[in-house]
């Protein structure tokens, strides 16, 4: 079938689900292939559930459909065979997207574009009906099925699109189409796909080049210098920074909440003295927060959002699922950030903690992936960086952090130990079972950090 063909059955039904187990009545299952799963071998289960159509790749056998459930009407002209149902999927997404005369907003980077993203939407969302990437829905799949949850009523888009190797980001850009973009930050994430720091800077910097190509808009955090070159050339750019910008604001407090003092862009009727200059009081941990606060004012005050609404999206905006949460639990303060880690964000993340006034502080650090032959000397760097600082306690698990013991410091001055797992790392929590401590709990997806607090 052609890609108008089956857009016009999206126009009929407009929700679109990948998994069976989620499906509603009504929807149009799409039946996609990886290297362990053949969603086609579901597409008769997807119709029987209550899916309107499926799209498949390969059609199911006859026996197949005859002995499928009888009440199922029209079973055969439910099923719409393409030649490959992801690349449909794209396809489909760009054609709905080429609809859609709105502002859609790109969003990558190596650190921060989650929290970014979602501080963008409360921002733009207190003014205009917007819709954007639900959790981490930011891959190959994930974006095009964003694209399709954009409903005729919106009025902004904000795309998230992760990456771990070149040409990713060209390739979301091809059928997302965006009109202005973001790049958060080039860190040493995802090395080993990247090849290497400047490898991330030309992944992510696909992004720009399609907005320089397309004569789009470009936010750029001016205190970036690594920024500059890569956003040259760009038709329209919009700064933000602590000094330079539409946007320009400074920390004024991270204990352990962060603060931002505006010294420019908002509420500039008011007085020139400094003490009449707009505090944001956030529910984010960590002074790198800044640059992404900073972003999601300058996109809605550059959309034309009022001020305050500004001030309170970001405000009531609290960070959810594993991502630089603070907790209080009996008598402690934990800072639970387990949802990813790259070098990167690990070193900040650590700088932060060391800043944190409190007595006594637990450091518990998962191992970091994708880093390639760089691995064992990143995570070395983090126990030196650990060290240097001064923590006392301290647990590494999993990963090449196995290859950190020879840098412990002597027992008799701190406690630093290596543990396989999370769920070691709890028992040992649980066995120590601290008392007015704050404690930081970081690591890589896969090492499940989330588990050393259940």
């Amino acid at each position: 079938m052609i890609i108008q063909d089956i857009y016009k059955i999206f126009q009929q039904h407009s929700s679109v689900q990948t998994d069976t187990r989620k499906l509603q009545e009504g929807d149009i299952y799409f039946a996609l292939k990886g290297p362990h799963f053949n969603g086609n071998e579901f597409a008769i289960r997807a119709l029987d559930a209550g899916a309107a159509y499926a799209v498949v790749d390969e059609m199911p056998s006859d026996d197949t459909i005859d002995l499928a459930n009888l009440s199922i009407y029209n079973l055969r002209e439910r099923l719409l065979l393409v030649d490959d149902v992801l690349t449909t999927l794209q396809q489909l997404a760009k054609h709905h997207r080429q609809q859609l005369d709105i502002p859609f907003i790109a969003i990558t980077g190596s650190n921060g574009k989650t929290t970014s993203k979602e501080l963008i939407y409360a921002v733009l969302a207190s003014h205009f009906k917007t819709y954007t990437t639900q959790g981490n829905l930011n891959n190959h799949i994930g974006v095009p099925l964003t694209i399709l949850s954009v409903q005729t009523d919106a009025e902004m888009a904000v795309i998230e699109m992760g990456a771990n190797h070149q040409k990713e980001i060209e390739s979301y850009c091809a059928y997302t189409l965006p009109s202005h973009g973001i790049i958060t930050n080039c860190g040493k994430a995802h090395l080993e796909g990247f090849g290497g720091v400047e490898g991330v800077r030309k992944g992510k910097g696909e992004l720009y080049q399609f907005l320089r190509e397309q004569k789009g808009t470009a936010f750029v955090y001016a205190d970036y210098e690594y920024l500059q070159p890569m956003s040259a050339g760009i038709e329209n750019i919009i700064y933000y920074g602590i000094t330079k910008g539409l946007v320009q604001g400074q920390i004024e407090a991270a204990e352990p909440f962060l603060a931002v003092r505006v010294t420019a862009g908002l509420f500039e009727d008011r007085p020139a003295d400094p003490k009449h200059h707009t505090l944001i009081h956030s529910q984010l941990v960590g002074d790198y927060n800044l640059p992404n606060i900073l972003c999601a004012a300058t996109i809605g005050k550059y959309f034309g959002v009022p001020d305050q609404k500004i001030i309170k999206a970001i405000e009531a905006y609290a960070p959810s699922n594993s991502r630089s949460q603070l907790m209080e639990v009996s008598t402690n303060q934990i800072i639970l950030d387990a949802y990813n880690a790259n070098p990167s964000s690990m070193k900040v993340a650590i700088e932060n903690f060391a800043k944190l006034k409190a007595e006594r502080k637990i450091v518990l650090l998962g191992g970091m992936m994708e880093l390639g032959e760089d691995s064992i000397a990143e995570h070395q760097a983090l126990v030196k960086q650990l060290v240097e600082l001064g923590f006392k306690e301290v647990v590494l698990v999993g990963g090449d952090f196995v290859h950190t013991k020879d840098l412990f410091p002597n027992k008799e001055t701190a406690y630093y130990t290596y543990l396989p797992n999370s769920l070691d790392a709890r028992d040992w929590l649980q066995q120590l079972n601290p008392q007015h401590a704050y404690i930081l709990v970081k690591g890589s997806r896969s090492m499940k950090m989330e588990q050393v607090l259940q």
